[in-house]
């Protein structure tokens, strides 16, 4: 049975400054494909340390960068402050350095990027950018945006930002953004505002208890996410993506970020109406945001390495 390496490297930023915290996860034996893990907003890579070791028994490479803003590559005054220009360019550019170096390593073996929540928004942008680079893209726990709501987010972070500054970790926004999003959530089973991340207790528990993943986003932060939305969703940068670029969208069914389905839907019909030709999409009933931390993780493993044809 294979076993799991785990090294730990750092590569500059785009930003100029960074250092990002790399982890690979390397299997003993041959390497049948690599995965790329982009992680998503207030977390840190390591989070995905069971996912990785349960590839690596298949063989699997896995290897994933904390953002910039995030985990072991910022400062803990830095936690959840991007760059004050070209925001979500620059995450996504440093997605790509990780690219380039393990496919230095390793030239002829697949490879594939999966996104978290806003990893995959960062990695949808870079799929308009780089997608020519990679064998496919799983994109779990995505969603879709209206204009309405995007212009006020942007309109309720310029103002935080000019009254208090880009460092200002808002609270406000935070409940603009968030506030709505354990409303499914069975009154009993309400402890706290992060109970729409899973239906698991230790996963939540776990989750506030690490100051890299129980944090509030700056107005930067904010200003971010909202960059790389209103970017990904303009029909003309859809139409970047490779026609042949396979893709996986994956979500729960109960998953605020995907609006419980039909947000995941809308982006399937986007990319379908754009003329990319091999996508899939499974929503998990039950399950909320987090789905490769939910009681039926070991399902949703088996199907990203089906579908990886691994």
């Amino acid at each position: 049975m294979q076993t799991t390496k785990v090294k730990n490297k750092r590569l500059p930023s785009k930003d100029g400054k960074s250092q990002l915290h790399v982890v690979i996860w390397e299997p003993q034996g041959q390497v049948k494909a690599i995965l790329q893990i982009a992680h998503g907003m207030v977390e840190y890579i390591e989070r995905y340390d069971a996912f990785a070791r349960y590839l690596n028994k298949k063989g699997i490479l896995v290897v994933g960068n904390d953002h910039i803003g995030h985990g072991h590559t910022a400062k803990e005054k830095d936690l959840g402050y991007f760059t004050p220009d070209h925001m979500s360019a620059t995450v996504v550019c440093d997605l790509h350095r990780v690219t380039k170096c393990m496919k230095k390593r390793y030239p002829d073996v697949p490879y594939y990027l999966l996104g978290h929540s806003m990893g995959s928004f960062m990695v949808r942008r870079y799929l308009m950018t780089f997608g020519e680079e990679i064998d496919g893209a799983i994109l779990c726990g995505t969603g879709s945006h209206s204009k309405a709501i995007l212009t006020i987010g942007k309109v309720a972070a310029d103002l935080s930002g000019l009254a208090r500054g880009e460092r200002h970790r808002s609270r406000m926004l935070e409940i603009l953004f968030f506030g709505t999003y354990n409303r499914r959530v069975p009154r009993a089973e309400r402890k706290n505002e992060t109970d729409w991340i899973s239906k698991e207790p230790q996963v939540r528990e776990q989750k506030m208890q690490n100051k890299l993943s129980n944090f509030t986003f700056t107005v930067n932060g904010y200003r971010t996410l909202l960059d790389v939305l209103s970017y990904i969703q303009r029909q003309e940068n859809i139409e970047k993506i490779p026609k042949t670029l396979p893709i996986f969208l994956i979500a729960g069914q109960e998953d605020p970020v995907g609006n419980y389905g039909k947000g995941v839907r809308q982006v399937y019909k986007s990319y379908k109406n754009a003329g990319i030709l091999d996508v899939d999409i499974k929503l998990y009933k039950g399950d909320r945001h987090e789905i490769l931390n939910e009681k039926d993780r070991e399902q949703v493993f088996a199907d990203i390495l089906s579908w990886m044809h691994c």
